[in-house]
């Protein structure tokens, strides 16, 4: 694994290619190649799918899509780790949409995990239910044995109904299970994987789990005493470990995405260009130096300044200030502190504005005190944490007062030296 010089080194060069090359003069990327194609048809397929997908079934896809009037564009493309994507549907979605650059738009794609199912995605809101819908083609009767092709298509009906969270939902109960929440991924929007397969299979390994465990306890009351786990602790720390080591590699896609988006931008087209430039700059310098989740997230809400600079965006929304790992803010709530009487405006997802709605604690990120406690990010002292002081952009007010510019003053560079010699 590169150090953190050699990263920083590599950022600081695609920085410097940013300012002085062209879109022509570079080979065009695998994302570059997927969005131009999309500039032609609405349907993208890659070779490897075409036997599932034939020119036919696209000229299909394509009228019916057309027919919806929506900005709805399909992308059916294998993704496997460490390919440009990194096997991630997120990271394509988002390298798709800074390339079209559209204000609307409304995407289908396959998943990076499972072949057989999809993924949606809608901008700047998810104003047709896109992810419950497309989430919801995949747990139907009708399409339970369907290809990809009758699968997609069933997907773009559902979101051009615009009702795809209530079927969704009575989708799963057929199946004999309960809607779980959408989790929004720190993509776009909130997705859902359709996992066709998984209930079963969840329900059978409970079962097999439940009988495992009587066993054991038969056991035990039998031969021996009853003993604690040894080192739960280390299983804690391994699971934490694997979340990060993914987030990285996430971040660093995100990261090449904005600079590839930038570097596409036309400067007269951009008028933001250059705070997009100052973004991207500030989220490379801030991967270089993360030390954990926290850190990494901050790299996400950089990127997201960037991308919103490159868009247009109008007073747009950061990621969710209870946990920017939720994704983008759907709205902003009233957040009442527990035992304190004053309140503050936050910016919060779907799922952490129904828990304050519902008077429940939302999930959030932690960050580690210098005792090794685990506290929320947002306890941490404001002066050895950006991220506590700004809620991730919630608690910002105004570009000045930004993400962008506390990196850029080198507020990052100063609590995280805090953080060092604790």
């Amino acid at each position: 694994m590169p150090s953190r010089s050699v990263r920083g080194a590599v950022a600081a060069a695609l920085l410097a290619a940013l300012v002085s090359a062209t879109p022509a003069a570079a080979a065009e990327s695998p994302g570059e190649h997927i969005a131009n194609a999309l500039r032609e048809s609405p349907v993208y397929v890659a070779d490897a799918y075409t036997a599932a997908v034939p020119a036919s079934r696209q000229r299909q896809l394509t009228k019916q899509i057309a027919s919806t009037g929506l900005p709805i564009k399909v992308v059916l493309t294998p993704l496997t780790r460490g390919d440009a994507f990194d096997g991630e549907a997120d990271t394509l979605a988002s390298v798709v949409h800074d390339r079209l650059g559209l204000r609307k738009f409304i995407l289908i794609t396959t998943d990076g995990d499972f072949t057989d199912s999809l993924n949606g995605y809608e901008w700047p809101s998810d104003t047709h239910q896109t992810g419950h819908a497309v989430a919801a083609a995949g747990f139907l009767d009708e399409t339970r044995d369907a290809g990809l092709a009758d699968l997609t298509s069933k997907a773009v009906e559902l979101v051009a109904e615009g009702d795809g969270t209530r079927v969704y939902e009575e989708a799963v109960q057929d199946l004999g299970g309960s809607a779980p929440t959408a989790s929004a991924a720190p993509q776009p929007v909130p997705r859902t994987r359709t996992w066709t397969w998984a209930l079963p299979a969840i329900g059978l390994l409970a079962l097999l789990a439940l009988g495992a465990l009587l066993l054991v306890r038969r056991r035990r009351r039998t031969e021996d005493p009853p003993c604690p786990f040894t080192h739960p602790q280390s299983v804690f720390a391994a699971a934490r470990a694997a979340d990060e080591s993914a987030l990285r590699r996430r971040a660093e896609a995100e990261v090449i995405a904005l600079g590839e988006a930038a570097q596409a931008a036309a400067p007269a087209e951009t008028p933001a260009l250059q705070q997009a430039l100052d973004a991207y700059s500030a989220a490379a310098k801030v991967l270089d130096s993360a030390h954990g989740l926290p850190d990494l997230a901050g790299v996400l809400a950089l990127v997201t300044e960037g991308r919103d600079a490159l868009s247009g965006t109008a007073s747009p929304l950061p990621l969710c200030f209870f946990n920017p790992l939720h994704g983008r803010a759907t709205r902003r709530s009233t957040w009442r502190p527990l035992g304190r009487q004053d309140s503050a405006q936050v910016a919060t997802c779907a799922a952490c504005t129904g828990a304050l709605r519902h008077h429940r604690a939302p999930e959030v990120l932690t960050d580690t005190t210098g005792d090794g406690r685990e506290v929320p990010y947002f306890e941490m002292p404001a002066e050895s944490s950006v991220w506590a002081a700004t809620g991730y952009g919630s608690l910002v007010r105004g570009e000045e007062d930004g993400l962008v510019r506390r990196v850029e003053r080198g507020e990052f560079t100063q609590s995280r030296a805090k953080e060092d010699n604790r």
